[in-house]
């Protein structure tokens, strides 16, 4: 059935389908004997963290509503903290340091540039 105007069409079966998949089992990574294991869980991971961003951008979406001004948008202090805390993580918990490092630092500049753009589409209102 078409959606009408301003409504979006949910194919309920593929919804379903999604679901499924994202609640498979993974065969942990050391357990794994199979590239298809390996690919499969991964694709799962890939799913539940992209779930996770999204949650984090809206708390983005959130900072760039509470921030009383565009130049509260970037703390530089706040961006080392959340930097030193990911990286005492990493060691805590036995995940290599280096990539992940990285892959914070441009998560958080990506969050920056997202923030600044929420702030300053909300003001324009």
């Amino acid at each position: 059935m078409a959606a009408a105007e301003g409504e979006v069409n949910l194919d309920r079966r593929r919804c379903r389908a999604k679901e499924d998949r994202m609640t498979e089992q993974r065969t942990p990574p050391a357990a794994c004997r199979t590239m298809e294991e390996v690919r499969h869980g991964v694709d799962r991971l890939d799913e539940q963290i992209v779930v996770l961003l999204a949650e984090r951008f809206r708390y983005m979406d959130a900072a760039a509503r509470i921030k009383p001004d565009r130049s509260a948008v970037r703390d530089e202090g706040r961006k080392a903290d959340v930097l030193a805390k990911v990286c005492a993580a990493s060691e805590s918990g036995d995940a290599p340091l280096a990539p992940i490092a990285l892959v914070y630092e441009a998560l958080v500049e990506a969050s920056i540039a997202y923030e600044f753009g929420r702030f300053d589409a909300i003001r324009s209102r």
